[in-house]
């Protein structure tokens, strides 16, 4: 329970800390067009950071679930251990290298033009690696497979399954508004939209960057 409590505070945190900094940082009864050009800060715009938010919370509360399931049913007699598979090393590379590339290309949006190449083409290589990401997931997943180890196999498969599909389930969504955050871009909308969903987008991805980390943590820690 230990690694669970561990687990849930962690991510709460960075939750909370995130909240607590757009709260100080924004006056959001105060309406400055000026700027709102800048920044994109405006009151008019604060659902979306509220909505990713709660969404967040949800997710929190969520994987915590599972990962408390996670630690009591490791203590059963029938557990036995899993070596997981290597490549899920290189999957967190790509994790990581697709965080990066959205921190770059929200520090360009906050700063130059949204139709700069720079912005575009950091949103691109962080799709890229996030669609490297997952398909290295399935990669993964085909090894257990080719070795006979199915869901049904051992509860220690079962739970690799389980964690892997809920967090690539999760990312897909976020492909999902990256996709949309590009088509903003090519269809030159508001500025405010763009920087936001930019914005957004970035904290979303270190958000699951940071999940995948304790989740692949706690997974070879047992």
């Amino acid at each position: 329970m230990t690694i669970t409590l561990i687990f849930l505070a962690i991510i709460m945190a960075t939750v909370i800390f995130w909240l607590l900094k757009q709260t100080f940082n924004v006056e959001p009864w105060v309406s400055d067009e000026v700027a709102d050009e800048v920044s994109g800060a405006s009151l008019d715009l604060k659902p979306q950071a509220i909505a990713l938010t709660t969404f967040m919370a949800v997710a929190t509360s969520l994987f915590a679930l599972f990962a408390s399931a996670y630690s009591l049913r490791m203590e059963m007699p029938d557990w036995r251990p899993l070596n997981e598979p290597l490549v899920l090393w290189t999957n967190s590379g790509f994790l990581v290298l697709a965080s990066i590339a959205y921190q770059w290309s929200r520090n360009h949006v906050a700063t130059t033009d949204i139709g700069s190449k720079r912005v575009l083409v950091g949103l691109i290589i962080a799709g890229i690696f996030s669609v490297l990401f997952l398909i290295g997931q399935l990669f993964a997943w085909q090894q257990l497979n080719d070795q006979g180890m199915y869901a049904s196999s051992n509860p220690a498969v079962a739970f690799f399954y389980v964690f892997t599909a809920m967090h690539g389930l999760h990312l897909l969504g976020g492909l999902y508004v990256w996709a949309r955050s590009i088509t903003k871009i090519y269809e030159k909308q508001d500025i405010r939209l763009v920087r936001t969903s930019v914005e957004l987008c970035t904290i979303y991805w270190h958000f699951m960057l940071l999940v995948w980390v304790l989740l692949f943590g706690l997974m070879i820690a047992t």
